[in-house]
């Protein structure tokens, strides 16, 4: 079984800076893909970054120019950088893997989310 936790969310003023952290525990063998989703209230979740295992990175147009995803796959964590933050960036920001497990099984994996909390 594969676990994430994500941390470093939080109350920020529009302009700051937050750091997402991810740290992936367990049965792994190998994370594949990497990615940060975020959901605000009565909105559907959204695709914010990806990071592949080879280090390719996809942002979604609101943030792109102001996060940055990143990944040491050595610890099995990943990172978003979020700068700049507006308003409209308030929500709960969740972690997804696709991991191999130590039996080369092939599955996604969620945290439990963290908030993200930004005032005008």
């Amino acid at each position: 079984q594969v676990q994430l936790v994500e941390s470093g969310g939080g109350k920020v003023q529009a302009g700051g800076s937050l750091r997402l952290s991810c740290a992936a525990s367990g049965n792994i063998f190998r994370i594949n893909a990497m990615s940060w989703y975020r959901q605000a209230p009565g909105k559907q979740r959204e695709l914010v970054a990806t990071i592949t295992n080879t280090g390719t990175t996809n942002y979604a147009d609101s943030v792109k120019g102001r996060f940055t995803i990143s990944r040491d796959n050595a610890k099995n964590t990943g990172n978003l950088q979020m700068n700049n933050l507006k308003p409209v960036d308030t929500a709960v920001y969740y972690c997804k893997t696709a991991a191999y497990d130590g039996w080369y099984e092939l599955r996604d994996y969620w945290g439990q989310g963290t908030q993200v909390t930004v005032s005008s």
